[in-house]
């Protein structure tokens, strides 16, 4: 029995080695074909030609083109690596310096009113005014302002608002807004180029420089500071706005008509610098906006009277624009605040005669 006993023992020892080494050879076999094939497929990647030519193709700075039977603009570009530099660009710099650019405007503005307060009219409201803007010369403003801000408002919902509208609105609601304002930006864009061909034929002949505007320009125009400083019809800021809107705005109106019409034969690189120029140029020209906006309302007395009813104040007009005051002064054009008001009911402003623009 004790034989039976051992000879048993001797067949379980041994069915459990053989079946441990069967389980070592059935994990091993195919761990080791596996291995063998992905070496193979290793080799392969490495070997690969198009893998090949896909690396010298990315890794190059410019544009690689080909031949193609498809005639079209771009269709011989086999890879544009400036497309990932524009992304970067986009939502790495202009976006983040955008936000802070016209965010930190806001608030120094904010700061300079609480500081420096609303510049009065030293002399007082005299009650007498001069004759400043034709009905068509405001119009013009107007137009292009409301053309202006409408298209800043849906450029800066496209920019920013993926970043600060849709967390707080939600994807249907944000999605909503985005398409409006698309389509809004679109169809305003081409009435920006207009009124900046306007500005410039109307108003260019009084914002050449003269002498003067620099030292205008150095004593910070009377707003920074104490004291007037003399100028003409419009001083060196109203100048230099005027010229940063006809350069810059320039150039937002031809890049967004590149951007808008697929008619100029322009290719991805060219939309790509097209939507850079068009993004920083917007940005530098909604910053000035927001100091104009700001001393045409709440910043300066009177200063927006003249784009209202064509007239400014005798008192205004000798603090700010003096040389101008004085000329209409000496050609006898100053009016009472009555008579002022019945000329500006009159059905066109334009029938008043237009003083000397000196």
């Amino acid at each position: 029995m004790r034989s039976a006993f051992y000879l048993s023992s001797l067949s379980l020892r041994n069915s459990v080695y053989w079946g441990l080494l069967f389980l070592l050879v059935s994990l091993w076999v195919p761990a080791s074909v596996l291995a063998e094939s992905s070496d193979s497929v290793r080799a392969a990647v490495v070997d690969s030609p198009a893998s090949d030519l896909w690396r010298a193709v990315r890794q190059r700075e410019g544009v690689v083109e080909g031949k193609s039977q498809v005639k079209s603009m771009d269709s011989g570009m086999l890879i544009n690596p400036y497309g990932d530099r524009w992304r970067q660009f986009r939502m790495e710099q202009l976006l983040p310096v955008a936000g802070y650019i016209l965010g930190g405007m806001l608030i120094l503005v904010a700061l300079f009113y609480l500081i420096r307060g609303r510049i009065a009219v030293e002399g007082g409201v005299s009650g007498k005014k001069l004759f400043r803007y034709t009905l068509y010369e405001r119009s013009i403003h107007w137009f292009t302002a409301v053309v202006f801000l409408s298209l800043a408002l849906t450029g800066l919902a496209l920019l920013l608002g993926r970043s600060l509208l849709l967390p707080w609105m939600g994807p249907d609601l944000f999605s909503s807004i985005a398409w409006f304002c698309k389509e809004a930006h679109d169809l305003l864009g081409p009435l920006f180029l207009v009124a900046v061909l306007l500005m410039f034929v109307q108003f260019v002949g009084r914002n050449i420089y003269e002498k003067g505007d620099l030292t205008w320009l150095l004593k910070g125009g009377g707003i920074i500071g104490k004291g007037h400083v003399p100028s003409n019809f419009f001083n060196m800021g109203e100048k230099s706005l005027f010229w940063m809107l006809i350069l810059v705005g320039g150039v937002i109106a031809a890049s967004g008509l590149m951007l808008l019409f697929p008619i100029f034969n322009q290719g991805r690189v060219l939309l790509e610098f097209s939507h850079v120029a068009h993004g920083i140029a917007a940005v530098v020209m909604m910053t000035a906006v927001i100091g104009h906006i700001y001393i045409g309302t709440i910043g300066m007395e009177g200063a927006l009277d003249g784009m209202t009813s064509g007239y400014c104040d005798l008192n205004w007009a000798r603090e700010h624009h003096d040389h101008w005051a004085k000329a209409c002064e000496a050609r006898g054009e100053v009016l009472t605040d009555a008579a002022a008001t019945t000329s500006a009911n009159q059905s066109s402003a334009d029938s008043i005669p237009t003083p000397e623009r000196g």
